[in-house]
């Protein structure tokens, strides 16, 4: 967590220096921008006032002084101008012993300097026509003042900012660690966890978090479901193999076992039992396979080597055959769904005459597996029996009843739901309704 914090801040502070400068550096180029404009519109007022000051006199043109500024009359006042008309010009007395420079063309230029002091100077230059003469008046303005404003507002700008990005940061720290305590509190929780103090995460958390939250108590369930199963499993086991083991033991305690081949048929008939009992058990975990936990079901990939086992166990006579979209991925674990397909094949295989189908198939909100045999199907009014645990239908069929039992389990966990139909091969159809997930 505090990794996560470290490199917040370190990413906060870079970003807000660089977009505080390039903000602070805008703000001042643009207003220095607009207060030049301003500046420019007084110069240009300063420039036709002078422009009226000019009268015809008897000599020619000239300057009426009433109408002048007494600005242009202090020397180094700040104000200034410059009148050139024929071959001659006028200066202005602020200017004193010093001379405005002519600008080679009108507008507006700054960075001239005037005077002992140095004088920063913004001048305009306008070109007009006054009794026929052509005339250009350039007015200037010391733009000192204005510069050393500017110099005091970036160190104020400075430390205001500084002051700034040192609040952000504290803020900053707070915000993030109040926002890092649900993950904060989670780990604890996922620690209590392996503790074996808790057994779900709380799912009172942000927004943000919930999806994480339902994922990890999602793989907790299904990790509960999966020992649930192993252990119905192994209680399935071994109430199957309890009455043929004590018929043996039984028949292992009579000392006239030689002398009644009778018993020893028992005998072997029990063992024969147990040793399709063990095989049974043994087909289930080859059609499993190895899995990965939590490993997504790849129809293309799976299904062909599923069905593959499958006519290997029960025989080429057998015309087992799929039907599923390509690319058709079913987002559950594929051990459970290696299970629950190789019971319902593995049902229908048994009962079925020559054909077995499998139909995968998806719409909007749910993911559809179909079973089709072709065998004598199952009466409407016994088809809730097959779904108890070791439920027989006809004790001649290899099996104990428990493929049914198993697969209405792992449906039942994921929230889908199991039918048994008539089929339109003429024997059983189990249909299965998977609901999407909601992400």
């Amino acid at each position: 967590m505090r990794s996560i914090q470290r490199r917040l801040s370190l990413g906060l502070v870079s970003v807000m220096v660089i977009v505080g400068i390039a903000l602070a550096q805008t703000s001042l180029w643009l207003f220095e921008a607009g207060l030049q404009r301003y500046l420019e519109s007084g110069l240009r007022n300063d420039s036709e006032s002078l422009l009226v000051a000019l009268v015809r006199g008897p000599d020619g043109l000239e300057l009426h002084e009433k109408r002048v500024s007494p600005a242009y009359q202090r020397p180094f006042s700040g104000h200034y101008f410059r009148i050139d008309f024929a071959d001659k010009h006028w200066r202005s007395r602020s200017l004193w012993d010093q001379d405005l420079p002519h600008l080679p063309e009108a507008g507006l230029k700054g960075n001239l300097q005037l005077g002992p002091e140095g004088q920063q100077l913004l001048v305009l230059r306008e070109d007009y026509k006054r009794f026929g003469q052509s005339i250009s008046i350039s007015v200037a303005q010391d733009y000192t003042p204005v510069r050393e404003s500017f110099r005091l507002m970036r160190q104020i700008g400075l430390v205001l900012g500084l002051a700034a990005l040192l609040l952000v940061l504290i803020l900053q720290r707070v915000t993030v660690r109040r926002a890092l305590r649900p993950l904060e509190t989670a780990r604890n929780q996922i620690a209590q966890l392996q503790q074996g103090q808790r057994s779900q995460l709380d799912t009172q958390v942000p927004q943000e978090l919930e999806p994480l939250v339902a994922q990890i108590n999602h793989l907790l369930a299904h990790t509960e479901d999966s020992l649930k199963r192993s252990r119905n499993a192994l209680g399935n086991l071994g109430h199957a193999l309890k009455t043929p083991l004590a018929v043996l033991l039984s028949a292992a305690s009579s000392e006239a076992l030689k002398d009644h081949p009778e018993l020893g048929k028992l005998l072997r008939e029990q063992l024969e039992q147990v040793q399709q009992r063990l095989n049974r058990e043994l087909n289930r975990a080859r059609l499993a396979g190895e899995t990965l936990p939590g490993a997504l079901f790849d129809c293309d990939q799976e299904l062909p080597n599923l069905l593959a086992t499958l006519t290997m166990i029960h025989g080429d006579h057998l015309d087992l055959s799929y039907h599923a979209a390509p690319g058709l991925h079913l987002p559950w674990d594929r051990a459970d769904l290696l299970e629950l397909l190789g019971n319902l094949l593995d049902n229908a295989c048994k009962w079925a005459d020559a054909d077995v189908r499998l139909t995968v198939s998806e719409t909007a909100h749910s993911f559809w597996l179909a079973v089709d045999d072709d065998g004598p199907g199952i009466p409407e009014i016994q088809r809730d029996q097959v779904f108890s645990r070791g439920a027989r239908l006809d004790e001649q069929i290899d099996g104990h009843g428990l493929g049914l039992g198993i697969v209405r389990d792992i449906v039942e966990v994921w929230g889908g739901m199991l039918q048994l139909q008539e089929s339109e091969l003429g024997g059983l159809k189990a249909l299965i309704e998977l609901p999407k997930r909601q992400g």
